[in-house]
């Protein structure tokens, strides 16, 4: 890993203390706006992860990497996926983010934020973007079953099952145990869920 200069360093204090001038600063001293710290995280990452946005757009008007990915192999375009950050999303689409890039359990952006009950994030991003509604993690998950299994079957996550559903997510595809979202919502005694899965049977 290159060695950091005080511009550098500079630039990923400002980023992420979301400091836009200071960022804007940076750069005109000579930044590099893929500078990575001890974790590889760079000045975009570390923007996304503490959710300031113009500090975000002016990393990205200077042509910053939204894909970039640090030692746990997170990046900025994934990170949205986390926070639910409609706002932080829509300053990265600009950049051309990857979506099929992968994070450490071989998700999208689209399974962490179903997951964690993201309504308003699922819907501007599969509004805005052809992200893969069925993509498969390495736990077998698509974003259907992690809103399933890992949801609380409250209205939030009834919305994101509806929401996949409408974009037409598969709702007959297993996990790796060849067990359905449907059968998840049973077991779990999902009522609206699994009456919305067993609509699209």
């Amino acid at each position: 890993m290159p060695t950091l200069g005080d511009a550098d360093r500079a630039l990923l204090n400002a980023a992420g203390q979301g400091d836009t001038e200071a960022v804007r600063a940076a750069l005109a001293a000579g930044a590099r706006t893929e500078a990575r710290d001890a974790h590889r995280r760079t000045p975009l990452l570390l923007a996304a992860m503490h959710d300031h946005v113009a500090a975000a757009q002016a990393l990205v008007a200077a042509g910053a990497d939204p894909n970039a990915q640090d030692d746990r192999d997170e990046s900025p375009w994934l990170h949205t996926g986390v926070t639910g950050s409609v706002a932080m999303m829509r300053a990265l689409l600009p950049a051309g983010p990857d979506l099929k890039l992968r994070n450490r359990f071989g998700g999208i952006a689209l399974i962490p934020a179903s997951e964690r009950g993201h309504v308003e994030y699922v819907r501007a991003l599969l509004r805005e973007t052809d992200i893969d509604v069925d993509h498969v993690n390495r736990l077998g998950w698509t974003a259907l079953l992690e809103a399933v299994i890992l949801g609380d079957g409250g209205r939030a996550h009834q919305e994101i099952v509806e929401l996949l559903i409408t974009a037409g997510a598969t709702p007959g595809l297993p996990d790796g145990d060849g067990v359905t979202a449907l059968e998840h919502a049973e077991r779990r005694g999902f009522t609206q869920i699994t009456g919305l899965l067993r609509a699209v049977r």
